[in-house]
């Protein structure tokens, strides 16, 4: 089981890293004690590989000793867990910045500090959590593209998973779906309902599919189609896109956009992203 330990500043943001790491299918806890981190663990083994990937968030609240805190890491990796520590750092000033602008308490301001004050009273009680992590990143100035950019970076690269697909069909007499991210109008393909034995079938059944597909125009559409779809998806996961909605649109929405889309359905399927396919409009008279 991979584990991380997000550590790092308050205010320096962990809470969102940990929200893009459950975006890339980690089981994340926030603010686990460290008492209780080696008995989590043993549960999520036990559970034989439905906890695989798992974020603990931990700050200067947990910390009570530093030596207690490493022996807990490494009861864990002694349990067969393979951890590694993820400092989360920014300037003072930017932390001051931060804490200013949401009115937020510093968990070290109860001590009569300024929040200037307990930033730094909190980097000298880090530091050697600091000096024993496996990366370190510091967001000052980075927005939340950049941020997940270095996330996905440090966890591989680019990962499919990181872009869930939702494919529909829906007929345009019925309305446009307002969910929809890329829109795409089918009906310039002729259309099986003025096909006396096809008028009463959908888009799912292989007649229609057949006469769908057995145009050349619709062929070279799909083709195209899903080249462009090649191209656009690493870059939108570059950019921190995590969903995106596809929809296709003929007349009704029961027969020629359904066909589309269930293709395309089953295309992402081969290339490996979690993708959902929705007919809106195929049981619509």
């Amino acid at each position: 089981m991979d584990v991380i330990i997000v550590s790092g500043l308050s205010g320096a943001g962990k809470s969102r890293v940990a929200a893009v790491l459950e975006d890339m299918d980690f089981y994340c806890v926030d603010n686990m004690p460290v008492e209780m981190m080696p008995k989590f663990a043993e549960l999520c083994l036990a559970t034989h590989g439905r906890y695989e990937r798992v974020v603990l968030v931990t700050d200067v609240r947990a910390l009570k000793d530093v030596g207690d805190l490493f022996s807990t890491f490494d009861e864990m990796r002694e349990m067969g867990c393979v951890l590694s520590i993820l400092f989360i750092e920014a300037e003072v000033e930017t932390i001051v910045r931060r804490y200013k602008e949401t009115r937020r308490r510093h968990p070290l301001d109860s001590a009569g500090l300024t929040i200037e004050e307990a930033v730094r009273k909190e980097m000298e009680m880090l530091a050697p959590v600091r000096e024993k992590a496996n990366d370190i990143i510091d967001t000052t100035g980075l927005t939340l593209n950049k941020l997940q950019r270095r996330l996905y970076k440090r966890m591989g690269g680019q990962d499919h998973k990181a872009l869930s697909v939702t494919v529909k069909s829906f007929g345009f007499k019925y309305g446009l779906p307002i969910e929809a991210d890329l829109l795409f109008d089918v009906r310039f393909m002729p259309n099986p309902y003025y096909i006396p034995e096809l008028r009463e079938k959908t888009g799912l059944d292989d007649l229609v599919k057949d006469y769908v597909f057995g145009l050349e125009q619709s062929n070279e559409f799909f083709k195209r189609f899903c080249d462009i779809l090649d191209f656009l998806f690493p870059h939108y996961i570059e950019e921190g896109r995590r969903y995106l909605v596809i929809c296709f649109g003929c007349t009704g929405g029961r027969h020629r956009s359904p066909a589309v889309a269930q293709a395309l359905f089953e295309y992402l399927v081969e290339q490996g992203y979690p993708v959902d396919c929705i007919h809106r409009d195929i049981d619509k008279e």
